[in-house]
């Protein structure tokens, strides 16, 4: 077995297809869109390359055949944030040959080393939480859009090598007409009951509106969490006009006090169930077929990207009266074709997110691991620290 880097047009060819032969007899897997794994790797595209760098490599047989690949990067803006100097490694695809996987993960250690770094994280993105992070150990249904999927022999991979367990990511499941518990009905009739709060579903006529309030929320719920700073009108602006294409405004929901917004409900297609249709590729065939099924509501999973209330609202049933009166549309099959959702994975460090989940009737259908590995063995580990 040799290791050869990728530094040219072939061998990035290379590393982009080597999944194929992994996953080739799988049928929950879902390529992911090429376009979107070479935008990790592209420098004049992905902004983390302005403060980091990466690295990938391909592992190959004596006849150039591949058996493996890996990529490793490291993010100096926030390397040197943890106990100790950490990079990263992902894209991680491996035979079920353990010689071969270790091969790939020495890599990745002793160029992170060579590099300053103490420890790495993985499977992890060179780019940010909401993509490519972490490992599938439970619950191998098909992958969400830009959500990593894996064999279960990867599991023991990692941590036959020595990463531990850094945060554990549950993704949430819902059939649509699940009934919350009586508990939270009573909590969420006694908003309704309430003629300051309303709630309405965005309107896309009225969309610099709708990402004002949803900055407004943003801004009061999260810079709170350390590390999180406030967002600006122009990079609110910027997330939603990305999410524009493929918004529903009947699954995007608002709660209002008093005519100030106080909460949303962020949801999109799951694209993935269109985007499996496409074989990876988004030329003009692939779009066709992508607008082809869309016409067709051949989604019926909504995704839950982003849940929000203003703290001085929270803990008050505010979120359980949005999902009822969301249900009253989102259940009306004349109008709205879905039949369940999924939530973007909440980390084992924020429980009040998982009991918000839980609360609304949400189940654990996907776990995936971030792991952890420090160079120096002796080192007490230490996992991810709670959210208060």
């Amino acid at each position: 077995m040799h290791l050869q880097q990728v530094l040219d047009k072939n061998t990035a060819k290379e590393f982009l297809l080597f999944p194929l032969s992994i996953y080739k007899n799988d049928p929950n897997y879902i390529r992911p869109l090429d376009k979107d794994i070479e935008f990790v790797f592209d420098k004049e595209k992905n902004k983390y390359f302005r403060h980091g760098e990466c690295e990938r490599w391909l592992l190959k047989d004596g006849e150039g055949k591949v058996l493996g690949r890996i990529a490793a990067f490291i993010n100096r803006k926030n390397a040197r944030s943890f106990d100790q100097p950490t990079g990263g490694l992902g894209f991680f695809e491996c035979i079920n040959n353990k010689e071969a996987a270790f091969k790939l993960l020495d890599t990745a250690k002793e160029w992170l080393a060579g590099k300053g770094m103490e420890a790495m994280d993985g499977p992890v993105n060179f780019g940010d939480r909401d993509k490519w992070w972490g490992l599938l150990v439970d619950g191998f249904y098909p992958p969400c859009y830009c959500c990593n999927y894996n064999p279960p022999y990867y599991q023991d991979f990692f941590e036959s090598y020595g990463f531990e367990v850094y945060f554990k990511q549950y993704t949430y499941y819902r059939r649509l007409e699940w009934q919350l518990s009586p508990a939270y009905m009573e909590k969420a009739q006694r908003i309704l009951q309430n003629p300051d709060y309303t709630f309405e579903h965005m309107r896309i006529k009225n969309l610099p509106k709708y990402i004002e309030d949803f900055r407004t929320v943003y801004n009061k719920a999260w810079v709170k969490h350390a590390g999180v700073k406030e967002m600006s009108p122009a990079q609110a602006k910027v997330i939603m006009n990305q999410l524009k294409p493929v918004l529903d405004e009947k699954i995007v929901w608002y709660a209002y006090y008093k005519g100030e917004c106080v909460g949303f409900y962020v949801n999109i297609p799951e694209l993935n169930q269109l985007f499996k249709y496409v074989n990876g590729k988004l030329d003009l065939i692939g779009k066709l077929k992508f607008l082809y099924h869309k016409w067709r509501k051949s989604n019926k999973t909504m995704y839950g990207i982003v849940f929000g209330i203003a703290p001085e609202h929270q803990k008050k049933g505010v979120e359980a009266a949005m999902i009822v009166e969301a249900a009253k549309v989102i259940l009306n099959k004349t109008e709205v074709f879905y039949e369940d959702f999924q939530m973007n994975w909440i980390g084992d460090f924020n429980p009040k997110m998982m009991n918000v989940a839980e609360q609304i009737g949400g189940k654990i259908y996907k776990t995936h691991h971030t792991y952890r590995y420090l160079f120096d063995r002796t080192k007490e580990f230490q996992r991810h620290p709670i959210i208060n």
